[in-house]
Parts: C-alpha cells; sequence; structure tokens
C-alpha cells in the first residue's frame, strides 16, 4: 500500500492508520538524488508485503508541516511508525539488503502481536493461523497437539509436533506420547513382526512389497527410527 501523503492526510494516512498496519515513511523532494535511488526500492519491498506494511511518501517541499513534525535535517529521511510512536528510523539512501532488513523489523513486531492476540482465543483455527505466522511457536505447538490429542487426532498432533520445536524437553515429551498414542507398543510389535515375514519375499512378490511399504508409512508415524531402519533392510533386500 504506497500512499502520497499531504500535512492535510498526514494524521490519518500516518498517525491513525500506524494504530493498525505499520507505516513507512519516506521524506522525499524531487530535486534529491539520493531519493530517485531509494524511492522505487522502498516502494518495491514494501509492495511485496501485500498490504502488511504501508508506504507513506511525503514530497518536504509541498508540505513542510509533515517534514516539521520528524524534525528532519536532510533527505531522504525515513521513519517507521507503529501504534503512533517511531520505532525506526535511518537517513541516506540504503541499498536493497538493508532496505528490506529495516521493513522486516516491522513485520517481525506485527506478527508477534497477532500470534499472542490469536494464543488468547485458543480455538484450532485461531493456532493454526498462529504457526503459519510463526512456524515454530512453543506454545501454539503445545496447545494445538493437546487439542488433537484430546479430540483422538492423534496422527495430525504428531505432525503439528513434528514441525515444532522438538528440541524442547516438553515438545518432546508430547511427540513422545503422541506417537504412543498413535501406534501403542504392541501395535507396533505386531508390525515389525509382520515386516520380518515379509522381507524375504519383497524382491519377487509385488503384493509383498506393497504391504511392507504400507506397513512402513503406518510405522513411521510412531516410530520413525524404526521405519528408517526397516527401509534400508528393503532397499538392501531389493537391491
Amino acid at each position: 500500500m504506497i500512499l502520497d501523503v499531504t500535512d492535510a492526510t498526514f494524521e490519518a494516512d500516518v498517525l491513525q492508520r500506524s494504530m493498525t498496519t505499520p507505516v513507512v515513511v519516506d521524506l522525499w523532494a524531487p530535486w534529491c538524488g539520493p531519493c530517485k535511488t531509494l524511492g522505487p526500492i522502498l516502494e518495491k519491498v514494501v509492495t511485496e508485503t501485500a498490504g502488511k506494511v504501508a508506504l507513506a511518501k511525503i514530497n518536504v517541499d509541498e508540505n513542510p508541516q509533515a517534514s516539521q513534525a520528524f524534525r528532519v535535517q536532510s533527505i531522504p529521511a525515513v521513519y517507521a511508525l507503529d501504534k503512533g510512536q517511531v520505532v525506526a528510523n535511518f537517513m541516506g539512501a540504503q541499498p536493497e539488503a538493508q532496505v528490506r532488513e529495516f521493513v522486516a523489523g516491522l513485520l517481525g513486531a506485527a506478527s508477534g502481536e497477532e500470534v499472542a492476540e490469536l494464543l488468547a482465543i485458543g480455538d484450532e483455527e485461531s493456532l493454526r493461523k498462529a504457526l503459519e505466522l510463526d512456524p515454530g511457536n512453543r506454545s501454539a505447538t503445545l496447545m494445538l497437539a493437546q487439542m488433537l490429542l484430546q479430540g483422538d487426532r492423534t496422527e495430525e498432533a504428531v505432525e503439528v509436533l513434528q514441525a515444532g520445536p522438538t528440541d524442547d524437553p516438553d515438545v518432546a515429551a508430547m511427540l513422545e506420547l503422541a506417537r504412543n498414542a498413535a501406534l501403542p507398543p504392541e501395535a507396533r510389535s505386531e508390525i515389525e513382526g509382520r515386516l520380518t515375514d515379509l522381507l524375504p519375499t519383497v524382491k519377487g512378490d509385488d503384493d509383498a512389497r506393497a504391504e511392507f511399504v504400507s506397513l512402513l508409512d503406518e510405522l513411521s508415524t510412531g516410530n520413525p527410527d524404526s521405519a528408517s531402519a526397516w527401509r534400508k533392510k528393503l532397499s538392501a533386500q531389493l537391491f
């Protein structure tokens, strides 16, 4: 979202808009060479956020009140506003990589607030949305997995936990619990017994090979390490 802002629209387009959407303010002038270099970069990077960040372009020659609000001494000058407050700024033309980092910082802050709001709601839809915004979020992972386990949706719980921070002790413990619920030890033992019987026949028997692969898929949910070991045995038998 790119806006040409004037003194008359400054309050609505910058201050009020920043209460719901982070706003990048580009203070420029037609005679400013570095402004002509920086402007297209800002427009490109902000446009790529698909409306999550707005860009307010202010011609300082035509809108002196807006420039005075930032006490600008040289241009180009860029300010980031969130909730009506300046949260970051830089002066002078910057390469695209630095501009991307600047805008990414705003996106991170906005995403963090949205994730917190979604966690507070706490239903399945909200938790899944939180994980889309922050795939490694520990709280969302544990809350959603617990909800799925309580609904006997163990395989879905395993998928959620595997995509989460598995180095976290609580996530790892719940993942083990979910795997055991998806495939209890006695079922795992039964599958491995059948795999043992099928292994010598898989090379020359298409039906045996298909059953073996199907059992591997089932085993991988509850015990991926064991499934991986059996896949190696299958490859050795076939090749």
